[in-house]
């Protein structure tokens, strides 16, 4: 459950987990339960916690006690319990594993960022700036799924306007995403999208902001 302007929000996220030998980063965190902790563990060693949206976070503090990781994250972001990021994601900056790269939305007032793989055709992670919401499922609330079915959150690849509005972010930034190479999107919302990611993105961004290219 989460609360955005003062009403009770009941839906899915996801976290992403990306293997390195037996080293381990976790993205946009998850309180998992004691199975999938168990499931986790066998992966391997979690070393890596990374945050790209500053409207995600409070499920990090638990993954950096338990397994004395590394917290990676934008500037100017707060995190939950006071925590302080060890390393500052930047573009051209360190990455938490090999094959990675960081982009950074410019224009947003709230830092939010993409990671870019390079492998498989190239593939985004992000958090609240692009979500795959095609439908509701089984953890969203009556409540909820009704309200972001008003509101026309639910599509693929969607941008939200209310991530647009608390964000202010600027066509701009979208147009410099664009220029990247990439086939498939993993959200922190919805299923992932493979294979024809780049082209749904950018018939988003022209419905998100009309005037983009012109």
């Amino acid at each position: 459950m989460t609360q955005f302007g003062g009403v009770d929000l009941q839906h899915s996220r996801n976290m992403v987990i990306v293997k390195r030998n037996n080293d381990l980063t976790l993205i946009n965190t998850v309180r998992l339960d004691d199975e999938g902790l168990a499931m986790l563990d066998a992966l391997g060693k979690v070393k890596n916690v990374v945050r790209i949206g500053a409207f995600h976070g409070r499920n990090d503090a638990f993954y950096l006690d338990r397994y004395a990781a590394k917290l990676w994250a934008i500037k100017g972001m707060e995190h939950a319990e006071g925590r302080t990021a060890k390393v500052e994601l930047m573009s051209g900056g360190q990455m938490p594993f090999s094959g990675c790269s960081f982009f950074l939305f410019e224009t947003a007032q709230c830092p939010e960022g993409v990671l870019h793989i390079d492998q498989e055709g190239g593939i985004l992670i992000t958090c609240d700036s692009i979500k795959n919401w095609v439908e509701s499922d089984q953890f969203f609330s009556e409540a909820t799924a009704k309200l972001y079915q008003q509101q026309g959150f639910f599509g693929q690849a969607s941008i939200s306007s209310a991530w647009k509005k608390a964000t202010q972010v600027q066509a701009a930034d979208f147009d410099k995403l664009m220029a990247m190479s990439f086939q498939h999107l993993i959200s922190a919302h919805g299923e992932p999208l493979l294979n024809h990611a780049h082209e749904r993105i950018a018939q988003s961004i022209g419905e998100a902001f009309p005037t983009i290219g012109q």
